[in-house]
């Protein structure tokens, strides 16, 4: 005899084990009759095996109650008590006179909100997915961080209903990521202050979820955000801990995200030295990682990425020949959806050949940042670097015909909102 496969589906979209369905059934009991349900997790392995296709009377109602649908509908045979035609309470209320007695049949049904399975997961996975497709495109802004702000609160709001544990802590991992996509998208707006917020939030929903690459995730942006702070002990420390993660300990390519951003620490407290052994090991990491499935805001990290972190990391340590080469293997490498990514390593590119004493061509590639960004505003963390490109030419080169065409673009470009 075969097993009950349309109750193991149901099982799986719940998130549930047999032991959690034995628990949930036994609730169901409790509120229907009562009295406290005596169903084993054998009971439901008898039922997803197909050794019980036609479950008593009690098992059925509860079944019915936990996964909100007719037995029939799981695969099952109703005995004879339950074949009724279909009017709600008084069906129920037969039932419950039959089995448990008239006594139990004045015990009121108390409508019981829908269960959240990994279903639910994935549909709001899904939306997460968009937010992180509209930052690759243009970077972080006001209208994303609102929405990740609205997509947590949606999803928090299913933790009040029935969940396995697996489900609540992917819901919490959700909700860490959320909160994280804002204060990403405020870090990138330099709204440093509410960032930090979101991040103390996130790190909260990280720690519920047990989840590693959501922790990881959470303690990469706070070494982000302490750089943007110009915090350089707290950025050390946040960078430490994502290198300490289990996920960086657990997954190389993890461990390189960890070590480049240890490579980015040292390099901001000046210690060079350290900041190229950390870099060297981001990059042994990564040739060691596997091509295994990620979550989906892993996807900016590759060689690309890598390559464009050694660029900020060797122009902070005085090396711009080799910063203008690790730009241009970056610039080759990035995928097109990445909008916000090229303009980035750019401005890394047009910093490095400044510094390398080339300002006319350097003010030719920080121009090609606006065409990049096809006219959309340009994130504050972007302003700023441009900023600091602004300030070094015109001290390198303030009276050339380039540079005042520059300024004026710039001017242009600075005014749209």
């Amino acid at each position: 005899m075969g097993g009950n496969l349309v109750l193991q589906d149901r099982l799986d979209q719940l998130g549930l084990t047999q032991e959690e369905l034995a628990a949930r059934l036994n609730a169901a009991l409790q509120e229907i009759t009562g009295r406290p349900g005596d169903i084993s997790s054998r009971t439901v392995r008898n039922l997803l095996n197909g050794s019980s296709r036609r479950p008593i009377g009690r098992t059925c109602a509860a079944l019915e109650r936990v996964f909100g649908c007719p037995v029939a509908d799981l695969g099952f045979s109703a005995p004879s008590s339950m074949q009724h035609p279909p009017e709600g309470p008084v069906r129920r209320r037969d039932f419950i006179a039959s089995t448990t007695g008239t006594a139990a049949a004045v015990v009121p049904v108390v409508k019981q909100r829908r269960s959240v399975g990994m279903s639910d997961v994935a549909r709001a996975s899904a939306g997460m997915n968009q937010l992180v497709e509209a930052d690759d495109r243009q970077g972080g802004h006001a209208s994303l961080a609102t929405a990740a702000l609205e997509a947590r609160a949606k999803v928090l709001e299913l933790q009040h209903r029935n969940a396995s544990e697996r489900v609540r802590r992917a819901l919490y991992a959700l909700a860490a990521e959320f909160t994280t996509v804002a204060a990403w998208s405020c870090i990138d707006l330099r709204d440093l202050d509410k960032a930090r917020t979101y991040l103390h939030e996130s790190s909260t929903f990280a720690g519920l979820s047990q989840d590693p690459p959501t922790a990881m995730r959470v303690w990469v942006n706070m070494a982000m955000l302490a750089y943007q702070r110009k915090n350089w002990p707290e950025q050390l420390a946040a960078a430490q801990a994502a290198n300490a993660s289990p996920a960086a300990r657990r997954d190389p390519f993890f461990g390189s995200m960890g070590r480049v951003r240890l490579a980015l620490a040292h390099s901001s407290l000046g210690d060079l030295r350290a900041a190229r052994r950390s870099l060297g090991a981001a990059q042994e990491n990564y040739r060691k990682a596997a091509e295994d499935e990620r979550p989906r805001w892993t996807a900016f990290y590759g060689p690309a990425e890598l390559n464009h972190l050694a660029a900020i990391i060797l122009n902070h340590n005085g090396e711009p020949a080799e910063a203008e080469a690790m730009a241009h293997r970056s610039l080759a490498k990035i995928p097109a959806e990445f909008q916000r990514n090229r303009a980035l390593a750019t401005c890394q590119l047009a910093l490095a050949q400044l510094r390398q004493g080339e300002p006319e061509q350097a003010t030719a590639t920080a121009a090609t940042v606006f065409t990049i960004m096809e006219g959309a505003p340009l994130p504050g963390r972007m302003r700023t670097l441009i900023g600091d490109f602004h300030r070094d030419l015109f001290r390198l080169a303030p009276s050339t015909t380039y540079a005042r065409d520059w300024a004026d673009r710039m001017r242009d470009e600075w005014s749209r909102t």
